[in-house]
């Protein structure tokens, strides 16, 4: 059998609702439609605080009729909760819900009412008696109870655990940034090594040296011609370099650069 087509009067009032819950200041309690229907709607209620219920969150589903707001709407509670006037199933005991039922009242009034309904519930009209009974004889071991099966069934998860966030120097990235990709690859250039032989020279040691050098011969024509030995010695000489520059007469030492 195919559903009833809802009438434009039942869609106008579900988008005046909605529109009105954005004026509303709802607190804690979440009251929205669906994702695949208006006329299927979830709510979330908070324990009351100071009640036996405090540190619970209860999910209520709404199912809205067709011809809404001419009947009432079936709500249900999802969560477990320990309550007379609360079956195990979620069928909820209230009177706006029955008979005093009126096209005037809004869903979230009727979210109120239940919320009213956990701090002051009514052993007059239960719909568990036993847990009427106990109310009124047994109070504590009653609100003992409640509040067991709110931290067991009504305790909303922990928030999930955010990732640590590792905090990289600045200092540390700009000299990383700032080091060349093949740094570790580079090799020092090879240096050219200089040879140095200090000899230690004296003006003593200028006259017998060049006392020993040989003296430079002329031939039948008259034609210098120099003995064996003396081009490296003279070679050796224009090699030489004076290290200290001072006055005449100080020691000097010369410096023969050899080159590898």
């Amino acid at each position: 059998m195919p559903l009833p087509t809802p009438s434009a009067t039942t869609i106008k009032r579900i988008h005046r609702e909605i529109a009105d819950l954005q004026k509303e200041d709802l607190g804690a309690i979440t009251l929205r439609p669906s994702d695949d229907s208006l006329f299927l709607w979830n709510a979330t209620l908070p324990g009351p605080e100071g009640s036996v219920y405090e540190g619970g969150v209860f999910q209520v589903e709404i199912v809205l009729g067709h011809d809404y707001p001419f009947s009432a709407p079936k709500m249900t509670f999802k969560t477990r909760i320990y309550h007379m006037n609360i079956s195990d199933r979620g069928g909820i005991c209230i009177d706006i819900l029955k008979h005093n039922w009126s096209p005037a009242l809004s869903l979230f009034k009727v979210i109120l009412s239940l919320s009213s309904l956990l701090t002051d519930p009514n052993p007059k009209d239960p719909l568990v008696p036993s847990i009427a009974t106990e109310y009124v004889r047994s109070r504590s071991q009653h609100d003992r109870t409640a509040r067991h099966w709110t931290q067991l069934y009504a305790k909303p998860p922990p928030p999930p655990k955010s990732a640590p966030v590792v905090v990289v120097p600045a200092v540390a990235s700009r000299a990383k940034a700032s080091t060349p990709v093949n740094a570790g690859r580079a090799r020092a250039a090879p240096t050219r090594s200089i040879e140095a032989i200090v000899i230690e020279d004296s003006d003593e040691e200028d006259a017998p040296r060049s006392a020993a050098l040989p003296k430079r011969k002329r031939d039948v024509d008259g034609a210098d011609v120099d003995s064996s030995g003396t081009d490296d010695v003279l070679s050796a000489r224009r090699n030489r370099r004076r290290v200290n520059g001072g006055p005449e007469g100080s020691s000097a030492r010369d410096v023969i650069v050899i080159d590898d």
